[in-house]
């Protein structure tokens, strides 16, 4: 039952991603916010592992979860908030974000002997065509003048991060309990937004933080549901299944994030976002074909 429902509630999930950082918008720093948000994640998951008495994972493999942590946390989210405060759009950043799958499968490929045949790369590229109908009315606003190359390149590597994050997750680290590894790799993820938010500090003097209900609401929901639930299901299917086609499921986070902002926010949904909707959960029900 948990292998039907699970992709379904870890894409549901995950897309609200792109929610959080539009509502921490002007209430809190960015890295600060992700640095509480992994703590607590820590905190969480720990807790969980000591009511439960879990197993945890052997001292020796510690390093190695820190560092799938900081992959998948700290650089992914922590590189993608950086680069949309610092000028990119979050719409070329989502479609950036669908490369990601295609990278996973290449390399999965060679790694594990992952098979990949037609109809996955069938069912990617469609789902691109339809990312790209659902992002074109925010792409044709974008205007590149003033992106620093940095930026790009900080956008892109956190793209490779979650790729060698999740790949990560098949290798020996599979066979570690899923709770009390999770509170060892948020560890990692802390670890470099904490850096980077000493290292590149607030604006104006400090750091913004405005405690209320959009800030508060915007973090429990991020320690609850995306770290507590969605990061989880997706290290549970990667250890589980092929990764390419878990990954893959990452097409349906900008559409569905589209879908969120026009219910929360009232933006507009255009006759081809519908469309490039339909596309992109086409695509991924071809790519995940036995």
């Amino acid at each position: 039952m948990l292998n039907v429902f699970a992709p379904v509630l870890f894409v549901l999930i995950w897309s609200t991603g792109f929610i959080v950082a539009r509502a921490i918008d002007g209430v809190a720093d960015p890295n600060l916010f992700l640095l509480v948000r992994f703590l607590a994640s820590v905190l969480l998951f720990a807790g969980l592992a000591l009511a439960l008495r879990v197993t945890w994972p052997a001292r020796a493999t510690w390093p190695k979860h820190v560092l799938a942590g900081a992959l998948l946390q700290g650089v992914y989210v922590g590189g993608g908030y950086w680069a949309v405060t610092h000028g990119l759009s979050p719409a070329v950043m989502a479609l950036l974000g669908t490369l990601q799958p295609m990278v996973t499968a290449l390399i999965a490929q060679r790694l594990f002997d992952e098979p990949v045949g037609r109809s996955f790369w069938a069912g990617l590229a469609t789902g691109a065509v339809g990312v790209l109908l659902v992002l074109s009315p925010r792409l044709s606003a974008v205007d590149g003048d003033g992106l620093s190359a940095l930026v790009i390149v900080v956008a892109l590597l956190s793209v490779t991060a979650i790729t060698a994050g999740t790949l990560i997750q098949k290798t020996s680290l599979a066979g570690a309990d899923l709770i009390s590894a999770s509170a060892v790799q948020y560890m990692g993820g802390a670890a470099v937004v904490g850096l980077a938010a000493w290292l590149l500090g607030g604006s104006e003097g400090g750091y913004l933080w405005r405690p209320g209900a959009a800030l508060w609401g915007a973090l429990a929901w991020s320690v609850f549901a995306l770290s507590g639930v969605a990061t989880t299901l997706l290290v549970w299917m990667v250890r589980r299944g092929s990764a390419a086609k878990v990954t893959v499921l990452l097409l349906l986070a900008p559409p569905l994030a589209a879908v969120q902002a026009w219910w929360l926010f009232d933006a507009r949904l255009t006759v081809v976002q519908i469309a490039g909707f339909a596309l992109a959960l086409g695509g991924v029900l071809l790519c995940r074909r036995r």
